[in-house]
């Protein structure tokens, strides 16, 4: 006979994303819809280690559809990585009587997921624990699209095109740094839909003379006086790069870098709705007895992948979206 599901508990964790409070509310109301008592475990998985945990009814997530940041806050936990750690955050969900977790972050969190999974396992409670891919990178493996993404890229376009303003008064080059350690994504989506001069990936070894310093001359014998870069964090720094392009080509760059503005607002449509039918698909799973899940976009529908499975699999990047940015500029020089 299934066990019935009578609480779970929800946290947030790693790096905020723009619709992470849509993903809590969604959870909380699909829980209660099915007559199951929600917590709400606040500053990721440190919450359970130290017992910092809040009740979430209905009215508890009213009005947080359309805010930034997350109500349950969030929080990196070195203890969390160690067995003793664990074994304290079991302690919690002892007490608190959880049958479940749904996990909303990125791939540290869903780590900490099946770490956390394996351990009850281990000793003989029966704790199901759900992820919910939550980052601005867009770099999940198991999901075509994350919560965040499409509200970080347009915070960071609306801000270089309030850029393009004045480096086209003053005649000026602009590089932009924007979020992307690992992954380029953000990057290359938001140089195409500005129009960038020259985008910079970490996927993609750069050719300075080629992809930088060419593309500018090329736009300034086509008549353009402004240019624009952009260059995600783990393909170099913006202001080495910006330093080059004054060595080289004798012009005066600006350097912005977005940094963790990417982060915050309000989170688009797109992000609401995505974590509304994610977090809704969390609670669903793990009434239905399913565990150890995580809850991902494949081809444009949801789906729900063994965690372990889900987290060995990799991401192959969109080069076609690099050569779509290469066509546009180079046949009629860019937008700037």
């Amino acid at each position: 006979m299934e066990k019935k599901v009578k609480r779970i508990g929800v946290l947030t964790s790693g790096g905020d994303a723009p619709g992470m409070n849509a993903a809590v509310r969604a959870v909380v109301r699909a829980s209660i819809a099915r007559g199951i008592g929600c917590i709400g475990i606040r500053r990721g998985w440190n919450g359970l280690i130290t017992s910092d945990f809040v009740p979430l009814t209905s009215s508890s997530v009213s009005h947080i559809i359309n805010k930034g940041g997350t109500m349950l806050y969030t929080a990196r936990s070195l203890e969390f990585m160690e067995e003793a750690g664990r074994a304290k955050a079991l302690a919690t969900c002892r007490l608190l009587g959880l049958d479940g977790i749904v996990a909303i972050g990125g791939d540290g969190t869903f780590r900490g997921a099946l770490a956390i999974s394996r351990q009850a396992a281990k000793d003989g409670m029966d704790l199901r624990v759900v992820g919910i891919p939550a980052t601005i990178d867009n770099d999940i493996g198991c999901s075509h699209y994350t919560i965040g993404f499409d509200s970080a890229c347009n915070t960071a376009i609306e801000c270089i095109d309030k850029l393009r303003d004045t480096m086209q008064s003053h005649e000026r080059c602009s590089v932009v740094e924007v979020m992307g350690r690992h992954a380029g994504y953000l990057a290359l989506y938001v140089g195409i839909s500005v129009g960038a001069t020259a985008v910079l990936i970490p996927e993609r070894e750069p050719d300075f003379e080629k992809d930088i310093v060419e593309k500018i001359r090329r736009a300034r014998l086509a008549g353009t006086t402004h240019y624009m870069v952009v260059v995600a964090e783990g393909a170099g720094s913006a202001i080495e790069i910006s330093q080059r392009i004054h060595d080289e080509l004798g012009i005066d760059p600006r350097v912005t870098v977005l940094g963790h503005i990417q982060r915050g607002g309000s989170p688009t449509a797109r992000d609401r709705e995505t974590a509304s039918r994610m977090g809704y698909e969390a609670v669903k799973v793990l009434a239905e007895g399913t565990g150890n899940q995580i809850i991902g976009i494949q081809n444009g529908l949801l789906t729900d992948i063994e965690m372990e499975e889900a987290l060995a699999m990799t991401k192959p990047f969109q080069m076609d979206r690099y050569q779509i940015l290469e066509a546009l500029t180079n046949s009629c020089g860019p937008d700037f």
